[in-house]
């Protein structure tokens, strides 16, 4: 398939990007890590020999107050310039350009130093920021321009204004947190002053033959956020102020509505991007859940926007812009969106990587060099952990043959990919697929190896996965009992009252399969219902009533800790699920003691009080225990073998420690 629109070089007079892909600004915190600048170089080395057009760096705070933490990136002149010439010459050098985000956090900034329009404290940090003084505000707008400049020195192509996602200058121009009284606060021409007089300045600082993006927030998704009248308005003020390029980002941090999970529609947020698009004549750059060239090409080619913005897409595959433009689009590593090893991690201060591709992120740990031998391996189970091993290693020249005992590859990626919001799971498969045929593994579907099918073999890795644990509960065998994987792998059926015994993520995949609709995350439409959008951009902050429905089933879910439900699911991602849970009315029980199941149902006993909860069906989620016995067989015959996946260790569905530990291993064969 061709992408004319995708791949159309875009001529800025001063500079030509060779196509319409960014790689989005992330924080990875690479920085925190050790070998920083090297890891950095490569990181984004990478990218650009991947053929990306535009690169714009994580954020960069132009002074102390705008850290997004202690330690955090910061441009001003006391920075070593050297170090951000290894990274623009490293992009150059592969053909792409690179722009450097500015980014002042303002009241999310976790740390003493803390500013922001007003003293008012953030919802998302404990941290009360200190009100900026007209001083104040006149030594910021001097900082953006300085880092602006030294980016320029720094060999950058340009630089990105962050203005949306809830930092200091979205606070300054939604009500919602900006309720200053002076020149600066009010009317809407008071509050759009501070992006417009950064924007000035940086402009008169770094001259005209520099790149100026500024990225606006398109739709706030807040409570007292601007309207699309007042978007389009920033929009025209910002690019009248200097700006080349705008970039929209889409909510705030605090919003209680995702916008970049699996959950969301692809290319979800459209509405607010042509908002942005027919106000200004500058290009504009489409972002969030657009991960998949023909989603990308269709929004430029139906005039929607100019450049789209992929960040975890290019984690996830690197070379997504080359495989586009050789036509080789199902060999892309769709990113599916889980936030897993992304998101979740930076949240819990750990440097970001990715699910489907565990080297992002750690390109200076893992060999990319031929194998010193090839050898003849065999790999045993095509779940996540067998597929990610047969295919890395396939690519280091091993020759690999792959058995699974099953009709078709993914184990237990098969189950989730039935579940609503993880449909993306099929563009993984789909990868593997692609990627086990180019480079020449043998798969032996629907063979389930014994010992004597391994003879002959140099290396065996056993990758056969988990079996759902049964708990020890009295009539355990009472036909209105089954095991997740009858429900999502097996399709049987289910009763409109059912109990769900445990509440890991396994748990919650099961409710949300029986409870959600499969819909909502493909169409924008339900999404926009369910999350109450307003799509005409006429209300503040975009947002209107969710539209009500009616639960689809009566659902009970329980678990042995007295605890919150839902501990254990993911930081950036838990919070949707549980969300939609309490849309449909999912009664959740912690403490749970189980005593028996029998025709009235699942007898519990909760804080000493007995209770029966009436299920036609009761799906137990109780774990998983790992399945060894092809790895116990081959031990006891005194072959050696190699242990990976949930068959080494069995925690959840833990697709993420699966796929790295594969990873690793085939980099050491």
């Amino acid at each position: 398939m061709s992408y004319p629109h995708l791949l159309a070089p875009l001529e800025l007079g001063f500079v030509t990007l060779r196509n319409r892909m960014v790689m989005g600004a992330m924080h990875t915190r690479l920085e925190t890590l050790d070998r920083p600048l090297e890891r950095m170089v490569e990181f984004y080395r990478m990218r650009a020999q991947g053929e990306i057009g535009l690169i714009l760096t994580g954020g960069f705070s132009p002074n102390a107050e705008g850290l997004m933490e202690d330690g955090a990136p910061l441009l001003d002149p006391r920075a070593p310039l050297e170090d951000h010439r290894a990274i623009t010459g490293a992009v150059h050098a592969e053909g792409s350009r690179i722009a450097l985000q500015i980014l002042h956090a303002g009241r999310y900034g976790r740390h003493k130093l803390c500013v922001g329009p007003t003293g008012e404290r953030a919802p998302i940090n404990r941290i009360a920021p200190r009100p900026l003084a007209a001083s104040d505000i006149a030594r910021t707008i001097e900082d953006f321009a300085v880092t602006a400049a030294l980016a320029r020195d720094a060999g950058y192509d340009g630089v990105e204004i962050m203005g949306s996602e809830g930092y200091l200058l979205n606070e300054f121009t939604a009500p919602r947190t900006n309720r200053r009284d002076d020149e600066y606060g009010g009317g809407f021409d008071a509050r759009a002053r501070l992006p417009v007089e950064i924007t000035e300045a940086v402009r008169r600082r770094v001259g005209r033959d520099f790149l100026v993006i500024y990225r606006i927030s398109a739709i706030d998704l807040v409570e007292n956020g601007i309207a699309g009248t007042e978007v389009a308005a920033l929009a025209r003020r910002v690019v009248a102020a200097g700006a080349d390029i705008l970039n929209t980002g889409i909510g705030w941090h605090e919003a209680s509505v995702p916008t970049i999970a699996a959950s969301v529609p692809r290319a979800a947020w459209r509405f607010a991007i042509e908002n942005v698009k027919r106000a200004v004549a500058v290009p504009v750059i489409a972002s969030n859940r657009i991960n998949a060239p023909e989603v990308a090409e269709a929004l430029i080619a139906e005039g929607a926007a100019d450049l789209v913005s992929m960040a975890r897409p290019l984690l996830a595959d690197p070379e997504f812009a080359k495989k586009a433009r050789l036509g080789r689009s199902a060999a892309i590593n769709t990113c599916i969106a889980c936030n897993q090893a992304c998101l979740d991690r930076i949240f819990t201060e750990r440097a970001a990587t990715c699910l489907v591709n565990p080297r992002a992120g750690r390109e200076i740990e893992f060999s990319w060099a031929p194998a010193p031998r090839a050898k003849r391996i065999a790999a045993v189970g095509a779940g996540p952990a067998g597929l990610a091993f047969a295919l890395n290693a396939a690519e280091r020249g091993h020759k690999i043959t792959l058995f699974e005992a099953g009709p078709e590859i993914g184990g237990q990626l098969l189950m989730a990919r039935v579940v609503p919001g993880k449909r993306e799971f099929d563009e993984t498969l789909r990868y593997f697929r692609t990627r086990l045929a180019e480079t020449g593994v043998a798969l032996r579907l629907g063979h389930r190896a014994a010992p004597g099918d391994l003879g002959g073999f140099d290396e065996i890795v056993v990758a056969t996965g988990v079996m759902p644990r049964r708990p020890a509960i009295p009539g355990l065998d009472h036909p209105s009992v089954c095991s997740y994987a009858a429900v999502l792998a097996r399709g049987r059926s289910v009763g409109r009252r059912v109990a769900i015994v445990g509440a890991g993520g396994i748990g919650f995949d099961v409710a949300e399969f029986l409870s959600g609709d499969a819909e909502e995350s493909l169409s924008p439409e339900k999404f926009a219902d369910a999350w109450g959008l307003d799509a005409t951009l006429s209300a503040p902050g975009g947002l209107r009533a969710p539209a009500a429905a009616a639960p689809r089933r009566e659902i009970v879910m329980l678990q042995r800790r007295d605890e919150r439900l839902g501990g254990s699911l993911g930081k950036s991602t838990g919070w949707i699920l549980k969300a939609k849970l309490r849309r449909a009315r999912v009664e959740m029980v912690q403490g749970a003691t189980y005593r028996r199941i029998d025709e009235a149902g699942l007898h519990i006993t909760v804080g000493g009080a007995p209770r029966v909860i009436a299920a036609d069906t009761i799906v137990i989620c109780a774990g998983q225990e790992p399945e060894r016995s092809l790895y116990d067989a081959l031990l006891r015959q005194g072959a050696a073998a190699h242990l990976i996946g949930g068959a080494h260790e069995a925690v959840e569905l833990d697709a993420l420690r699966a796929i790295e530990e594969a990873t690793r291993l085939a980099m050491a064969i």
